[in-house]
């Protein structure tokens, strides 16, 4: 284990020289110990188009409030008690022309990063929108701790930088606008892990802790504690959401409730055409018809989103909270709460402990991403006529089917030809995952461990298929694992009441709870029944047997691979090469998390940035 962590943190030094200069950094002095006076990053030139662009709220006044006819509020971010840098991330930082190790050499930096101190020619902040939280309109909802600080224009684009935990807000409603260490570390980790998977994101550039604390009841058990208040740097091309639409909403028939500009249709109109001729500016320069490229940027919008959620199916993330205000208008991974990577694979797998219902499940993903932009739709309207947003939105499910065939091929190392049984294939390999507890992404990285077949070399298949089912069934789980894995979530009481419930009373039942949620519930149940009836002995063959099958009817496919001539160990290089790319050998699980912020929050940041170097 000593020789692997001084390999890690050879790695860790090499890529990004994360936290190496921590102490001088806190001094204020250089390598020689000289004392330094500019900040390198009072050299960031900011034009903040957004705010000339977008209405902002003349009010200056403090506390929460309903934000009318105004896209943007200005605030002043609260300064931190004594910050200090975490953890940054070179990578990210670059994407503003600055240098990790002269940002961590700054003496300036955690408090500009921080927006303890404000940095010329930034302009803070806070976005107005609005959401749909769990299938309800829940009105105005904002930037709550997040705080715009600019716009930053360089060769690499035009970044919009923002300090997620830097105080109140005219949005923070209840809270108190302040993030702490833990949930800080976490999204800035899985920011970048993300990032480093391919995966559309928002980047994190840095993790500033400091004295200051606030009070937080970590497990929900009436048992509060003091926690340091931190602060991510994040970076975008644009923060705007599906919920930046939703603030001119009419009241809703529902909930009653309305966005705070309805009746502002002229200001609606104003951040489409921002949007588009921004960030879309091919679509704005193709169609001089309004209604043509309105249309034609909804369908960009609904292609980025559908290749997105494809991609987190194809490496097992969940991202917790998928209501409209947490999804990006540019198809990125957005806003980094109870996210989670899978283990063992599960269908119904729920990160979020407050979805009870499974509302964002891995497996209703695809299903929630189509849900949420037939909101934005219906936002957009007339700008975006009903019927055209409904054409669009039928070729959702093909375009995002497409997407993930093309992803799974790829962890398949199906390179020469695509089949039709290729799917059923996929769905046999997911359900013999699911069936045999296999974790997720072990399971990917070992595939290609099993080699195409080869005639020539008149290889015994019965063998073969034996040394590839002892390879995967080393990722599946226990007889105790499936079994812990399968106890219903819900008190036997409850579940009880529900079910007469739901044949005496149906619409009590249905105000209460859903069927798919008992019916979950009622299969767990039966699962258990069936493990409590198998030995050890017993389920290892049977997950013997379902890999074996699966298995030969993969070799088959494979072999088809290797038809029409081709050198079987050029393909046979090149299909390992390839898999290797798109299965990943470490993912962001929450224990190595957990780790990490543990080690933290003793003042160990090193944790923080070996784990960075290694996703």
């Amino acid at each position: 284990m000593a020789s692997a962590g001084a390999r890690l943190a050879r790695l860790y030094i090499s890529c990004s020289g994360v936290i190496l200069r921590r102490s001088l950094s806190h001094a204020g002095m250089d390598d020689m110990g000289i004392s330094t006076s500019r900040s390198c990053l009072e050299g960031l030139e900011f034009d903040n188009v957004a705010l000339k662009k977008l209405p902002l709220d003349p009010s200056t006044e403090p506390g929460v409030r309903q934000v009318r006819g105004a896209c943007f509020s200005r605030v002043q971010p609260t300064p931190l008690k004594n910050p200090k840098f975490a953890a940054v991330s070179g990578p990210a930082l670059a994407l503003l022309g600055l240098d990790a190790d002269e940002v961590l050499k700054d003496p300036l930096g955690p408090e500009y990063l921080s927006g303890s101190k404000v940095m010329s020619g930034s302009e803070p902040a806070a976005h107005c929108y609005c959401g749909h939280q769990f299938g309800q309109f829940a009105g105005q909802l904002g930037d709550g701790a997040a705080c715009y600080l600019g716009e930053v224009k360089n060769p690499t684009g035009r970044w919009e930088i923002q300090v997620k935990g830097a105080g109140l807000t005219p949005y923070s409603r209840q809270a108190d606008g302040r993030k702490v260490l833990r949930s800080s570390i976490r999204e800035f980790l899985c920011s970048e892990a993300v990032f480093a998977l391919g995966v559309p994101t928002t980047r994190a550039g840095s993790v500033v802790t400091s004295d200051s604390r606030v009070m937080r009841d970590i497990n929900y058990d009436g048992h509060p504690r003091m926690e340091r208040c931190s602060v991510v740097l994040r970076i975008a091309p644009s923060f705007i959401r599906f919920g930046s639409f939703e603030i001119f909403k009419r009241a809703d028939e529902f909930t009653g409730r309305q966005g705070p500009s309805y009746g502002h249709d002229e200001i609606r109109t104003q951040m489409l055409d921002y949007v588009i001729e921004t960030f879309y500016p091919e679509i704005h320069q193709n169609h001089s018809d309004r209604i043509e490229r309105n249309t034609a940027f909804f369908r960009e919008v609904t292609l980025r989103t559908a290749r997105l959620v494809a991609q987190w199916q194809c490496v097992g993330f969940c991202h917790g909270v998928l209501n409209t205000d947490n999804m990006s208008i540019l198809g990125l991974t957005l806003d980094y709460g109870p996210f989670g990577f899978m283990d063992r694979f599960d269908p119904d797998f729920i990160c979020n402990a407050s979805d009870t219902s499974g509302r964002y499940s891995y497996q209703a993903q695809p299903a929630i991403c189509r849900w949420n932009l037939l909101r934005l739709a219906e936002a957009l309207v007339p700008d975006l006529p009903p019927d055209r947003a409904e054409q669009v939105l039928d070729e959702y499910l093909p375009i995002y089917n497409g997407f993930y065939l093309s992803n799974m091929r790829k962890k398949l190392g199906l390179l020469r030809m695509e089949e039709p049984e290729d799917e059923m294939l996929i769905t046999e390999l997911m359900q013999t995952m699911h069936n045999t507890g296999a974790d997720f992404t072990n399971t990917f990285r070992s595939l290609s461990q099993i080699s195409c077949p080869t005639q020539q070399e008149g290889e015994d298949e019965s063998q073969a298929i034996k040394q590839a089912a002892e390879l995967l069934l080393q990722q599946c789980a226990s007889l105790e694992e499936l079994k812990a894995a399968n106890r219903p979530t819900m008190d036997p009481r409850e579940l009880a009441m529900l079910l007469s419930m739901a044949q005496s009373n149906p619409a009590l039942f249905q105000m209460i709870s859903d069927r798919k949620t008992v019916a979950r519930q009622l299969e767990r149940l039966s699962r258990l029944k069936e493990l409590m009836d198998t030995t050890a002995e017993q389920l290892r063959a049977k997950q013997t047997e379902d890999w074996s099958c699966w298995i030969r009817k993969y070799r088959q496919r494979l072999a088809r691979e290797c038809e029409s001539g081709i050198d079987v160990t050029d393909l046979q290089k090149e299909r390992v090469h390839v898999m290797n790319n798109n299965n990943p050998y470490v993912v962001l699980r929450n224990y190595i998390a957990q780790n990490a912020i543990e080690a933290a929050e003793n003042g160990d940041f090193s944790e923080v940035g070996l784990l960075l170097a290694l996703l």
